[in-house]
């Protein structure tokens, strides 16, 4: 996954997710996204995704201030749909190990097929 920054974070301006998650909003990420056992779904219209159907174009960690620990993730999804939005979740050890085991089942299918798109 590549991480692309929108033109705010340059100016200082995505210190924070929300400032992230607005400023994605602003540029059509506008689902929300949840991970559960059938697989990534949009909460407003319940449509379900699997690893295959989307790719990641961007993320973003963040740090507690007070806290180090008190870390998250956002990562801006687009599905073969052309449905664009958001899934946060903690970073760590507090990370849910259902958003995690997704995430890396997409990243491991952008490696191959980058892989084979190169040969």
């Amino acid at each position: 996954m590549r991480q692309q920054l929108p033109e705010d974070h340059v100016k200082g301006e995505l210190k924070t997710l929300a400032s992230c998650m607005a400023a994605l909003q602003k540029q059509g990420f506008t689902a929300n996204f949840m991970v559960n056992e059938t697989g990534l779904y949009d909460i407003e219209t319940n449509q379900v995704y699997q690893p295959g159907q989307i790719r990641i174009p961007s993320f973003y960690r963040f740090e507690g201030e007070s806290d180090p620990a008190d870390s998250s993730i956002l990562y801006a999804i687009e599905a073969d749909d052309g449905t664009r939005g958001l899934l946060s979740d903690s970073y760590g050890p507090y990370s849910d190990p259902e958003v995690g085991k997704f995430i890396a089942e997409v990243q491991e299918i952008n490696k191959k097929t980058n892989k084979d798109e190169k040969l």
